[in-house]
Parts: C-alpha cells; sequence; structure tokens
C-alpha cells in the first residue's frame, strides 16, 4: 500500500477510526464522519458479508479506496453470541455498558464467573463498489469474558474480555500493546501483507 494514500475506513465508530488512525499510520485515513457518509446497513449474516457490505457502500459513497471491518465478540458456550449482533446485542441504540451487562447477566444466570470467549475481526478493502476481487483478512484473540468489568481504555467489551496470558482486561491494557495483539491489530497486519503483494 503506497505511503499517503487516502484511504476511507468505512465505520464512523470514533474508537475503531483512533485503532486504525495507529495501525495504518503512513496513510491518510478518512471516516463516515469525516464525509457525511451514513452508515450501511448492516443485514449479512456472517462477519465476512457485513464487512463486504460496508466497503461497497462507503467506495460507491466515496469514490475512495475502502477498508470495512466486521469485528465482535464471540462465546462459544452462549450459542457464539452476540457475534455479528455485538455491537447492537441488548438492542438497537444500546451502548457498550448495556452490551457489557447482557452477557454478566447471561454469565450470572449460567452461575459461572467467566466463560471462554474470542474477539474477531473481519476486514475488507475494495478498490470499487464493482471490486471482482476484494482483500479479505481475519484477525482473532482468545480469552475470557468475565462478570468482572475493569479498565478504563478501549470499547465495546473491553472492560470484561480477558486475554489469555494477560491477568488484566483488554480494557486495561497499554494502547501500544493492544495495537499489536487486538483482533484488528492482526486483521490489519494480514491485510498490509496481502495488500502489498
Amino acid at each position: 500500500m503506497k505511503n499517503n494514500k487516502e484511504i476511507l475506513i468505512a465505520t464512523s465508530n470514533p474508537g475503531k477510526v483512533k485503532e486504525f488512525e495507529k495501525l495504518l499510520k503512513h496513510h491518510k485515513l478518512f471516516s463516515l464522519t469525516d464525509l457525511n457518509i451514513e452508515d450501511a446497513i448492516e443485514d449479512g449474516s456472517s462477519f465476512l458479508e457485513n464487512a463486504l457490505i460496508k466497503a461497497k457502500h462507503g467506495s460507491l459513497s466515496s469514490s475512495k479506496y475502502t477498508i470495512a471491518d466486521d469485528s465482535g465478540l464471540v462465546v462459544p458456550a452462549l450459542n457464539f453470541e452476540p457475534g455479528i449482533f455485538s455491537a447492537r446485542y441488548a438492542g438497537k441504540e444500546a451502548s457498550d455498558k448495556e452490551n457489557r451487562e447482557k452477557i454478566i447477566d447471561k454469565l450470572n444466570k449460567l452461575k459461572v464467573k467467566d466463560l471462554d470467549a474470542y474477539y474477531v475481526c473481519v476486514l475488507v478493502g475494495v478498490r470499487s463498489h464493482d471490486d471482482p476481487m476484494p482483500k479479505i483478512s481475519e484477525g482473532r484473540i482468545f480469552g475470557k469474558v468475565s462478570i468482572k468489568s475493569s479498565g478504563d481504555g478501549g470499547f465495546g467489551y473491553d472492560k470484561i474480555f480477558y486475554p489469555d496470558n494477560y491477568s488484566c482486561s483488554m480494557a486495561s491494557i497499554d494502547s501500544e500493546i493492544k495495537n499489536k495483539i487486538s483482533h484488528r491489530a492482526i486483521a490489519s497486519e494480514k491485510f498490509l501483507k496481502i495488500y502489498e503483494n
């Protein structure tokens, strides 16, 4: 990917934009908010479908190279919830806190303190709305979701997600470290490699 290439990150989520700014620091990035583009309607049935919908929507509306990610938390023991509904798990306009509380409530009902979980990120890049060969990468980070909430950083489920090999929540991990180990960091690193080949 050429340095300073203009890229639209097809999201209006400021937390995601902040992470991508660090991960793709050699490029001029725009968000949907910057270009007054509305969010796409995510009606796919998988992370990949939703990422592709967002990338195509952003590219069509901006005529820029567009990267979109669809990411979320997956808890296998909860029937793989919240999955693609991670951002709206507790309802369409639910806050991060309300989404976390729904997970905690489910753990309490099961009478468990934590459950195995992983964050997944699927990244898609398209040159145009009609790009027949989108670039696709995926990243995952494994750990546990817990009834214990801690940390001041991150967003989403970070306060209740405890990555393997770390004794603290994702929200407590230094942002520099997070940008090396996160699902989005892993997917971005893979993406840059396939983009440049």
